[in-house]
Order: C-alpha cells, then sequence, then structure tokens
C-alpha cells in the first residue's frame, strides 16, 4: 500500500513537472533563431523535455513492485 501511494505521488509530481517545463516562462526562453544539429533550439528542447519525462516515468513505474493480491488462491 505504501509503495502504491509513493508511485502515485512520485507520478503527480512529474506531471507537475512537466507543466512547467513545457510552460511559458521556460519555453520563451528557448525560443530564439539558434538550430542545433539543424534543429531549431525551441523544438530540440520540447522533445528532449517530453523523451525525459518519458523515461522517467518508465523507471518510476518499472521500480515499484507490482501490488500484491490479497486473496487466497484455491487449492491446484
Amino acid at each position: 500500500m505504501v509503495d502504491r501511494k509513493r508511485r502515485t505521488q512520485r507520478l503527480v509530481s512529474l506531471c507537475l513537472l512537466g507543466c512547467a517545463l513545457l510552460n511559458y516562462p521556460l519555453l520563451s526562453l528557448f525560443d530564439v533563431s539558434l538550430l542545433v544539429f539543424g534543429i531549431p533550439l525551441l523544438y530540440g528542447y520540447i522533445f528532449s523535455v517530453w523523451a525525459l519525462l518519458i523515461l522517467l516515468v518508465g523507471i518510476v513505474i518499472g521500480a515499484t513492485p507490482p501490488a500484491r493480491d490479497d486473496y487466497r488462491r484455491p487449492p491446484a
């Protein structure tokens, strides 16, 4: 139960982090006429943040053990 609560808290935190990183004040910092490896800096930033969030969600989901079933299985 504690693991599920902690996982939920971490996922909510990641959602809030994603909202903060993809919101106006930070996006305006990267909205310049600059190409990095032929990609506009703003597009590279958005893609990088998106990929990072997917990676972090995968780590959070994969790091917590699956929920234990509380019911008893019938004998085989």
